[in-house]
Order: C-alpha cells, then sequence, then structure tokens
C-alpha cells in the first residue's frame, strides 16, 4: 500500500518489536506488534492483520516456567483489537488451561512445543469442569470442555496451525462414568458389563467426579462453535481426548497427526467436517471417533462430515511420531486388542446422517464400526476404499442396539442406507467375523456391500459353529459382546435388505466354521460371492430367514427361497 493511501485511510499502524539489545525496564523492551486502527467503523477486511508474539507478554518457553498467564494475555490483547495471530517461536512451554476466542489463530512454530504441566493441588491446576446438568447421559469426560490444556466455547473464526507439537504429558486419560446408576450398558463384557462381575476399570470409570477437580483430561476441547481450522501439527499422549469437538459447525482438520493414549478425534453433535490427510495412533481407544451425545441438553445429529486419506493405528504410543512403528502393546484398558479405529458411536442420541469415508488405512487395530444404541438414527453412510491389515477384531461391524443412555420414553434408534466397498482385510481376527446386528423386532435395513476381499486369520474349531450368540440388547456395542461366532466371515442377525457383491472370504489357517450365518433376515442377496471352505463346511447357514437369493456364487446354485426356518448348504 502506498503512504498516501494509508494517510487516506486514516490508518495509523504502530509496531513496537522485541528489543534486539535485550530486556531493559523488566519486560518493556519485549513488547510485541501491535496495530491500532482509529477508525472502529471500517470493516474487518479493512483492518490490519497482527501479531502477537507471547514472549513479548512474558512467556519464557524453558520448559520450567509456567506460561499460561502470559499466553493467556497475548490471546486477550488479539481478541481486544478485533483479532489476529498469538505466535509461540520455538521453545518450550509448559502450560495449563489456555482460553482460547473469537477471530484467533494460535501458530506452532516449528521446534515450539505446548506442554502440559503437571497438576499440584493448590498450585498448578488446570480450569474447573463446569457444571452440566446433563452429564447422566455420557461419561464425565464428554459432559466437560473447561477442563482441558486448550478450551473455548461459544466461537468463531478459529484457528490452531503447525507444525509445532502439543504434548498433554500432564494430562489424565480418567474418566468417571455417567451420574446415573450403573447399568449393563455402561462398560464392555470385557470389564463385566452384562454380568455380575465388575473389575475395577483402569480408566477411572468408578471414580467420584471431584476427583477431577484441578484435572486436565482435554489437549484441545471446543463447544458450539463454527468456523475452527486445525492444520498441520501434531499431538502426544492428549489426555482422555486428544480434540473434543461438541457441537461445531464448519470444522476442518487437515495434516495432523496425534500419537496419543487415549482417543483421538471425538467429533461430537456437530456439522460440516472435513477430516484429512491425517494420522492418528491410539492403541488404548478409537482413533477418529464420531459421536452424538446428550451433552449439550438436546439430541443434535452429526452430519454432513467427511473423513479421507488418513492412517488409524493401534501402535506403541509414541512409535508413531517417531517413525518407528512399534507393535508390542496386545490389549487396550478394555482387555480387548489395540483400538485405533474409525468408529460412529458409542455415544449415539442424535444420529449420524451424511457421512462419507474413503481412503484409509487401518492397520494393528480394531476394524471399523458404525453403532447407534442410544436412539438415534444412523443413515445415509457412504465408505469405500479402504485397506485393514493385522485387525484385532470384526472388520465390519454395524451394530443397533438399546442401550439408551437417553432420557425417558426415547425409542430405539434405526440404522438403515448404508453402502461399503472396495475394502481389502487381511490378517484378520479368528474369533470374530465381520458383524450386522440388529435386536428383535428392530432390524438393520439396506445395507450393500461391494468388491470386498477379507483374509482372516482362521482356526475356528467344529464345535464353535454351534455356537448360540446372546442378544445383549442393552450392552456396550463391541463385537466381543457375542463371543466367538459360530461363521468365520459374516454374523448376520436381524438384518433386511442386505445386498453382498462381488465379496470373497479366506482364510490363513484351517477353519471349520461355515463363513456365512443368517438369522432372522428378509431379503438377503448374493452376488458374485465367494467363500473358502472345507469339504464338509456349508457355505451358507439359513435360520428364520426369508427371500434369500443367491446367484453366480462360487459352489453353489443359483437361488430364490421364500422362506426357510433351518437350511444349510
Amino acid at each position: 500500500m502506498r503512504i498516501k493511501d494509508t494517510i487516506r485511510m486514516g490508518l495509523l499502524v504502530l509496531v513496537l518489536l522485541p528489543s534486539p539489545f535485550g530486556r531493559r525496564g523488566g519486560d518493556e523492551g519485549a513488547k510485541l506488534t501491535r496495530a491500532v486502527d482509529p477508525h472502529p467503523t471500517l470493516s474487518q477486511g479493512e483492518r490490519v492483520n497482527t501479531i502477537y508474539d507471547i514472549r513479548g507478554f512474558g512467556a519464557k518457553g524453558d520448559g520450567q516456567t509456567i506460561d499460561t498467564p502470559a499466553i493467556n494475555k497475548a490471546i486477550e490483547a488479539a481478541a481486544a483489537n478485533g483479532g489476529g495471530t498469538v505466535i509461540f517461536r520455538a521453545g518450550t512451554y509448559l502450560s495449563v488451561s489456555i482460553h482460547l476466542q473469537s477471530n484467533i489463530t494460535l501458530q506452532l512454530d516449528q521446534g515450539a512445543r505446548i506442554i502440559a504441566a503437571e497438576s499440584v493441588p493448590g498450585k498448578v491446576i488446570y480450569d474447573s469442569p463446569e457444571p452440566n446438568q446433563w452429564d447422566m447421559y455420557q461419561d464425565f469426560g464428554h459432559s466437560h470442555w473447561q477442563n482441558s490444556l486448550i478450551w473455548g466455547v461459544g466461537l468463531e473464526n478459529v484457528q490452531i496451525v503447525g507444525p509445532g507439537l502439543i504434548d498433554g504429558r500432564g494430562l489424565t486419560r480418567r474418566s468417571p462414568r455417567a451420574r446415573r446408576v450403573s447399568q449393563p450398558g455402561d462398560r464392555p463384557v470385557t470389564l463385566g458389563g452384562q454380568t455380575g462381575a465388575r473389575p475395577q476399570s483402569p480408566l477411572g470409570e468408578d471414580d467420584d467426579p471431584s476427583v477431577m477437580n484441578g484435572l486436565g483430561n482435554k489437549a484441545i476441547s471446543l463447544k458450539l462453535s463454527r468456523n475452527v481450522l486445525l492444520r498441520d501439527f501434531s499431538i502426544l499422549n492428549g489426555g482422555h481426548f486428544a480434540l473434543l469437538a461438541t457441537g461445531v459447525d464448519n470444522l476442518t482438520i487437515d495434516n495432523v497427526k496425534v500419537d496419543t493414549n487415549r482417543d483421538g478425534f471425538d467429533i461430537d453433535s456437530s456439522r460440516n467436517v472435513r477430516i484429512s490427510n491425517c494420522s492418528v495412533n491410539s492403541p488404548n481407544d478409537d482413533a477418529i471417533v464420531l459421536k452424538s451425545s446428550y451433552a449439550l441438553g438436546f439430541a443434535r445429529a452429526t452430519e454432513n462430515v467427511t473423513i479421507t486419506n488418513c492412517l488409524v493405528s493401534g501402535y506403541d504410543i509414541g512409535s508413531l511420531l517417531d517413525a518407528s512403528y512399534k507393535r508390542n502393546v496386545t490389549a487396550a484398558p478394555d482387555r480387548d486388542g489395540p483400538t485405533g479405529r474409525i468408529k460412529l458411536g458409542t455415544e449415539s442420541n442424535g444420529g449420524f446422517k451424511n457421512i462419507a469415508i474413503s481412503n484409509i488405512v487401518f492397520d494393528h487395530c480394531r476394524g471399523l464400526a458404525l453403532e447407534t444404541v442410544d436412539g438415534g438414527v444412523l443413515e445415509d453412510v457412504t465408505i469405500s476404499n479402504i485397506t485393514m491389515r493385522d485387525l484385532v477384531n470384526s472388520p465390519i461391524f454395524l451394530r443397533l442396539g438399546r442401550r439408551m443412555r437417553t432420557p425417558a420414553e426415547t425409542p430405539v434408534g434405526q440404522l438403515h442406507r448404508v453402502n461399503i466397498s472396495n475394502i481389502v482385510a487381511y490378517n484378520a481376527d479368528a474369533r470374530y467375523a465381520s458383524i450386522i446386528a440388529g435386536i428383535p423386532d428392530h432390524q438393520i435395513e439396506d445395507v450393500t456391500l461391494s468388491n470386498i476381499r477379507i483374509f482372516y486369520r482362521g482356526g475356528g474349531r467344529k464345535e464353535q459353529a454351534e455356537a448360540q450368540p446372546p442378544e445383549h440388547e442393552t450392552n456396550y456395542p463391541e463385537p466381543s459382546m457375542f463371543g466367538e461366532l459360530p461363521a468365520y466371515g459374516f454374523f448376520v442377525r436381524h438384518a433386511r435388505g442386505i445386498d453382498f457383491n462381488n465379496v470373497t472370504v479366506s482364510y490363513l489357517n484351517e477353519e471349520m466354521r461355515p463363513p456365512f450365518l443368517l438369522a432372522d433376515v428378509t431379503n438377503a442377496k448374493f452376488n458374485s460371492v465367494t467363500a473358502y471352505r472345507a469339504l464338509i463346511v456349508p457355505m451358507f447357514v439359513l435360520r428364520n430367514v426369508s427371500d434369500f437369493t443367491t446367484n453366480a456364487c462360487s459352489g453353489v446354485p443359483n437361488m430364490h427361497i421364500d422362506r426357510v426356518a433351518q437350511q444349510n448348504f
């Protein structure tokens, strides 16, 4: 801009840079960049963008000093001037709760590290969890936002950009359960759900919520905000959630690497979300998970979401960021295998709509899970171009249940209109087939599976083929809830309108269970389906099945069955 143009606009820009000769008179020599606009009637586009270096507000960046006051002062100064970029230069910034505000960018330069400080009662404490009268419907971690390393509520136009690191080493991964009388659906079967045995949870579900006072349990937490960009930085050990975004619309997450000790991205009751080019390693919990809880006090769908070009995994913590990809971890805290998957659910009050997932790599983790168990509707989901290797449970898990952590009188949800295509899975757990399971009188409907090839480990015994999996209608949804299954390829129960097109299932070791078992299924079509099996093992086991069709399937004739109570062939 020319000088005369600046004079015409009536702008006076005053820039104060840190003194190159060191500090004088306390922090006077370290004051930073400020822009002063004497004409507040100018549009936002005409304002001068301003940079705020947190060192100019007293941050030391030495890894010893708690820099929270300086960081929050820089954010407050930028917000008071209409917004700006708050810069973290190279250094190690120890902090507790950082308060985001609207129209703010946090820029983490190369070599910048924000480290979550260890909580010290009465001395170093995180913001207290705010009251939430609806916390009986979801776990503690989903119900509070302020007890985080970085948090904001009711914001707009917020960015956190890299390439620096957020290190949550001082955060806790613990989270008390929902504030209600304990019920079977509150914990997986592997931790005593649906049984009298209740082993102590390693994640603090049995703790009183008061133990969380002063602690931080999320790296980044956002509520009821819009126009948010997270890009080009990394998170190590993010606590319960590396990111919790509840009621956040127009959210973009791009090129973020997460290597964490519990959940990666939890996107809850949010709309218009774009997640791309991310790597999320989370052996102890889900990597990228969409939820629709009741934490806002009402049911709100998570909808219009794309997830693409990502890796999810269950490697040892820290071995994603150092690129060693270690696989020593064999179980998550729920006593199943490493988690690290993409999931819709478990919290599912508001449902899920218009979801597209594509170009994803699953490695050394659990498989894809689509779940609605709290009354929400899961519909219009398309999943394509997925490769999976070394899976520790079902490659594909679709579950409609009635856990019903939701206000009284809420009806059972629905799960329908799902397309899953172009999947290759290798070395999948031998205990669990892929599962499509509704409950009596509530069927999963209209699911199409196309161009899928799954290699299971095999090893199933003949007696396992006689198993009668329990319904567990109110249980916490997890493939292990049914125990070892009587089919090795697909177990389909309480479903209608299920189409298999160009699907192949096979095994790496001898397998004595049938590839497909269908129970209480209507309108099932199998077209160009191939399944490895021993000569004495049937390809299909049908129990109370109607409108069943095969076409061009290997080893069985083309046929249509109107109704059958029990048949193997």
